[in-house]
């Protein structure tokens, strides 16, 4: 492991945390004039996940820096002008199409892998390439199916050939169509100026880990390089020509570095009260999470119902720069469903209904109903913010 350069500055756990919440756009008046493209951009990359509760982690990410932004509005700002792309990056998310040049670097990873775990019959590759040429951009199933009618992940031929076209980048997903990938060939989806392998891996990655030191404004070794899912000896190998700088954050146990901008002036402001949701790239990392927030978050989608803590999709409430508590929701008709409810105390109970109410209202509800509420003693309190908010 490489260390770092001795410290030009070291923070306080406080500072560190301010200049956290303003690399991401939760500390400060939101910059609505760049709107969700603008988020796209300062964050660098937007997780895209199945889930559907309240509504689509990545319409839940610009909703949480923007508040209300119209979900049409998200999906247009998205999808619309060629201005985005999706592909692997922290996992799949949406990245800005100005970024297609430095994942290079993996698309020729891609391209090397000696096997593949879908098999794939001869002549199926140049088929689907051939109709996207012919047809325009299409679905899986427009492709010919997606499934073989099997299993989860019994892909169709045309299915396997076009995701790994998709890897190689000779085809983009340029948009969801009912949570269905549209693919078009790269050279028609992405504009002339960016589509170009040309970035050696070491310009790729030097690139990705100044965009994500940029995007958590500070973090440790582990933290940049998890940003963009690159290796810890990639992110040393670059890390002293990314223009990051290196600092000590008290309380910390590993070194850190930060983004030169994040330090150039105290990081103040109003704190945004709302919920996150799981995939948030505030909270994704989860050693990160509880390093800065005292807070120990895990999505339990995946966990076996039984064995659930705090639920299905508990969303964290972010409110005076802290993470105060946490809330699984659901919909039922126009009735927010907070099936459970725990809190930092009673000082976040007023947080916490104020940011129930305006998510509620965002996905078009009209009330909001409690079940379990964790301590007991706060249920009345929590239950009269709430209608005093709806109120």
């Amino acid at each position: 492991m490489t260390s770092a350069p001795p410290p030009v500055l070291e923070l306080s756990a406080d500072q560190a945390r301010r200049i956290a919440l303003r690399a991401q756009g939760l500390l400060g008046a939101p910059d609505r004039r760049g709107g969700v493209r603008g988020v796209l951009r300062h964050l660098g990359a937007v997780q895209l996940d199945t889930i559907s509760v309240l509504a689509r982690s990545h319409e839940l990410v610009p909703y949480a820096r923007l508040g209300a932004v119209g979900r049409r509005t998200v999906e247009e700002a998205y999808w619309s002008g060629g201005r985005s792309f999706e592909y692997w990056s922290h996992a799949a998310c949406i990245l800005p199409v100005e970024e297609w040049p430095h994942f290079a670097f993996r698309r020729r990873a891609y391209r090397s892998r000696p096997h593949w775990n879908h098999p794939l019959p001869d002549g199926a590759y140049d088929t689907v390439i051939k109709q996207l040429e012919t047809e325009g951009p299409l679905t899986a199933t427009e492709l010919g199916g997606a499934k073989n009618g099997g299993e989860w992940w019994d892909w169709s031929a045309s299915k396997v050939a076009v995701e790994r076209a998709l890897m190689y980048g000779e085809v983009v997903c340029t948009e969801r169509r009912g949570w269905k990938r549209v693919y078009d060939l790269a050279e028609r989806a992405i504009p002339g100026t960016f589509l170009h392998d040309d970035l050696d891996d070491t310009e790729c990655r030097r690139r990705l880990v100044a965009l994500a030191g940029r995007s958590l404004g500070i973090g440790t070794r582990s933290d940049i390089a998890d940003y963009h899912r690159l290796r810890a000896e990639e992110f040393d190998a670059v890390v002293a020509d990314s223009g990051l700088v290196p600092v000590s954050v008290r309380g910390w146990a590993k070194p850190a570095w930060a983004d030169p901008a994040a330090l150039a002036t105290e990081p103040r402001g109003r704190h945004r009260t709302t919920l996150l949701s799981p995939f948030d790239s505030l909270v994704w990392e989860r050693a990160r999470t509880e390093r800065i927030f005292a807070f120990t978050h895990r999505l339990e989608a995946y966990v076996p119902r039984l064995k659930r803590v705090h639920g299905y999709f508990a969303m964290p409430l972010l409110a005076g720069g802290r993470l105060q508590g946490r809330v699984d929701p659901a919909r039922e008709g126009t009735t927010l469903v907070a099936r459970q409810v725990s809190l930092d105390g009673r000082k976040s109970v007023v947080p916490m209904a104020e940011a129930l109410v305006e998510a509620a209202s965002w996905v078009g509800c009209t009330a909001v109903r409690l079940e379990k509420v964790e301590a007991p003693e706060l249920r009345e309190p929590l239950m009269a913010e709430i209608a005093r908010a709806l109120a």
